[in-house]
This record gives structure tokens, C-alpha cells and sequence, in this order.
């Protein structure tokens, strides 16, 4: 699983929270095009995704690049929920969404759904 977060406490904690829930974590991105760099080289099976990251794309530009290029789905984890961004991240079919500030605890249910949902198709 990649982590895609310029926040680095709650990518810190993400990451905490998700081992210690069973998962493993294949990297922690900052930017997009740290996140299509640790895809291409560790193949996630998801990836959760902020919206906003460092640098000058947005998470749904990496989300088109990881979904285009490696297969890669994503769990959107962020502040910026609303409709026009749902709608602009539909084409790379997202796993699910997450609203912040979000616990620990929905993150890892989250992702259970997400990868229950993605072993399904």
C-alpha cells in the first residue's frame, strides 16, 4: 500500500495506524510524482491519496498517473470532498473516500473496503 500525503505527521500516523491494523506500506509520497515513482518501482495494490500535495500537481493528477500507468486504485483521503472533485477523480474509479480530520481507525475499516472491493473485480 503507498500513502499519499505532504502532511508528514499524518502520513506518520497513517502508516503507524495501517502496520500495526496488518498492512504493509510500500512508501510514503509527498508529491505526485513521488507517489508514480514508488508505484513503478513497488507496485501497491491501493494507494491512499490526499488531494492536495506538494508541488504542483493535486492527488488526482497522481491518481490518473497510477491508475493509467501502473493499475494502481485509490482511496481518497482528504479535506477537499465535495462533488467537483468526486467528479473529476471518477475516471480513475476510486476505491472509496474519506473525509479528514478522520481517525485511525475508519482509515484502516476504509481500507479493508477498499481492498475487499478491488479483490472482487
Amino acid at each position: 500500500m503507498l500513502i499519499v500525503e505532504d502532511d508528514f505527521l499524518i502520513a506518520m500516523e497513517a502508516e503507524s495506524a495501517l502496520i500495526a491494523a496488518g498492512f504493509q506500506i510500500s512508501g510514503i509520497a509527498a508529491t505526485a510524482e513521488e507517489a508514480i515513482s514508488l508505484a513503478r518501482a513497488h507496485r501497491p495494490a491501493i494507494a491512499i491519496m490526499d488531494i492536495r500535495l506538494a508541488g504542483r500537481r493535486d492527488g488526482i493528477d497522481a491518481a490518473g498517473d497510477l491508475y493509467r500507468e501502473v493499475g494502481v486504485r485509490c482511496v481518497f483521503a482528504t479535506a477537499h470532498d465535495d462533488q467537483q472533485t468526486r467528479e473529476r477523480a471518477r475516471p480513475f474509479s476510486p476505491l472509496g473516500w474519506l473525509s479528514k480530520p478522520y481517525t485511525m481507525m475508519s482509515l484502516i475499516n476504509q481500507v479493508r473496503e477498499a481492498i475487499a472491493k478491488s479483490s472482487s473485480r
